[in-house]
């Protein structure tokens, strides 16, 4: 390998400058149009019925698409495939915030959510290959981790702010900004290191398997939220999505350039790695939604109050990202940040679970989410970058799709699952309370069984985080990412040459 190929790429930390902007952008929006939803839905028109397709049209594509985007990431180019989905994500904001009407809003969802499928991985991969020293990478992911674990909090209050003083419209505007300014800075500093392409033929029959069945798999769960678990069209979406990504994994085996190589998956520390991060955004997901009811259905706080509620998990991802799991990546193993990490998000949860309709914001949901923030952001920084870690550069955009394709389909679980609990706890309560409706008075005897409702969901999301903590220790074992590239069993992965990456020189 000559000498040039061994140095960093000298513009690696301006990259990363831009590479935030654009992460920060696509994290933002899967929380900022939700907060905009109620007032574009009076504003087009847009029946109840249909209302949940400005959610679900982003999460089917972004999640069914994620894989393709990844693979499109190592074979094409990962600053190419970043650009283009910069571009792509920032044409599809424009369209939704011009929408006249309920089609062209789901439309520029839906491509929102496919550019969104290609900016996601290719921003995370170029992270993996430009930064392979420890001490950096550590830097560089504390960085990435704080945007990723904040971004959902900063999308509510930015969206109550934009929503309650401009117009729902700026919650789709305001990505153009983002988006210019990572095109211009992508297009002067980031490059793609010497080869990290890959230039084998695409999997088709991969792809096609894998798109339908994840697409199958996170609108089996949407429907299940709304029209039941035993819908006769929620089962077949499930029963689908097992069969295709059955199939998947099948032809996966056997093809010779496969979308998803199975080492990637296979690895010991990276499933474990994927698994527990889908689970901890189950429960995460649980709290940002039934925290926003909270705040503004029962305590009566305006959008924007909402949003600044959750302004101390921000700060807590970001010290906890930052200073806890950046300092003590290179020195500790990962398991040893991931574990603790889960297990003070579930202390947090376990908290915020006490609430009650006339609990003080300051005594219960403060320290809760204080807790919760420092806990996952923590767990979440070397979570994402031991995903990507050890990995052969012409893997690492599929490696990072994993990432990101966890979190989706966690998220879609999450909404599900735990709003389904939720609801089914809120009419247990009612009917077991019937009796005292009189003395709470109708408004009173309302949030008393919505909050124990809200309760209950976060009560499974404090056992979901548990078994995150428990899925991390029992499969994790990687050493402390020092710089030394790590293999599925935790040792030294070889040479550079070996594991064909750039190595940094010490």
């Amino acid at each position: 390998m000559p000498e040039t190929a061994l140095q960093p790429d000298p513009r690696r930390w301006k990259a990363l400058a831009f590479i935030a902007v654009a992460q920060l952008m696509v994290v933002l929006d899967a929380t900022i149009v939700n907060i905009a939803l109620p007032s574009a839905q009076e504003d087009l028109g847009i029946s109840d019925g249909n209302r949940q397709w400005v959610i679900t049209a982003y999460a089917l594509a972004f999640g069914g698409l994620l894989l393709f985007g990844g693979r499109i990431a190592d074979l094409w180019g990962r600053k190419r495939t970043f650009i283009t989905g910069l571009a792509g994500f920032a044409g599809a904001s424009a369209l939704g915030g011009a929408a006249t009407g309920e089609v062209m809003m789901f439309g520029a969802r839906a491509l929102q959510g496919v550019f969104g499928a290609l900016l996601a991985p290719a921003a995370l991969s170029l992270l993996a290959v430009l930064f392979t020293d420890g001490k950096e990478r550590a830097k560089a992911f504390g960085i990435y981790g704080a945007i990723a674990g904040a971004g959902g909090g900063v999308g509510l209050i930015l969206g109550g702010v934009l929503t309650e003083y401009l117009d729902w419209r700026w919650t789709f505007f305001v990505n153009i900004p983002f988006a210019v300014v990572a095109i211009l800075g992508a297009m002067a500093v980031i490059h793609d290191p010497k080869g990290s392409r890959n230039r084998s033929t695409l999997d088709i029959p991969g792809v096609l398997l894998a798109t339908t069945g994840l697409v199958a798999l996170v609108y089996g769960f949407t429907r299940a939220e709304s029209d039941g678990w035993t819908d006769t069209l929620t089962l077949v979406m499930f029963v689908a999505s097992v069969v295709l990504l059955a199939a998947f994994v099948a032809v996966e085996a056997r093809v010779k350039n496969p979308l998803l190589p199975l080492r990637v998956l296979l690895d010991r520390n990276r499933g474990g790695v994927y698994l527990s991060l889908g689970l901890a955004v189950i429960a995460m997901f649980g709290v940002f939604l039934f925290l926003t009811y909270y705040l503004q259905i029962v305590k009566g706080y305006t959008p924007v109050k909402t949003g600044l509620a959750f302004l101390p998990m921000i700060v807590g991802m970001i010290i906890g990202s930052t200073q806890i799991g950046a300092r003590l990546m290179t020195r500790v193993q990962p398991r040893l940040l991931l574990v603790p990490g889960f297990l003070v998000g579930a202390l947090g949860m376990l908290l915020l679970a006490q609430i009650e309709p006339g609990s003080s914001y300051a005594a219960i949901v403060l320290p809760g989410l204080i807790l919760l923030g420092l806990g996952l952001g923590t767990a979440f920084m070397p979570a994402m970058s031991l995903a990507t870690f050890g990995v052969e550069p012409r893997d690492s955009g599929v490696a990072s799709a994993m990432v990101n394709t966890s979190q989706q389909v966690g998220g879609a679980i999450g909404t599900a699952l735990l709003n389904t609990i939720a609801a089914s706890a809120t009419t247990g309560w009612i009917s077991s309370h019937g009796s005292e409706a009189r003395s709470l008075g109708r408004q009173g005897f309302e949030n008393s069984a919505a909050v124990h409702g809200y309760s209950t969901a976060i009560w499974w999301a404090v056992g979901i985080l548990v078994v995150s903590a428990a899925i991390a220790y029992v499969l994790v074992n990687a050493r402390a990412q020092g710089g030394h590239e790590v293999s599925g069993d935790g040792k030294d992965a070889g040479t550079a040459d070996e594991v064909q990456a750039p190595v940094m020189v010490h």
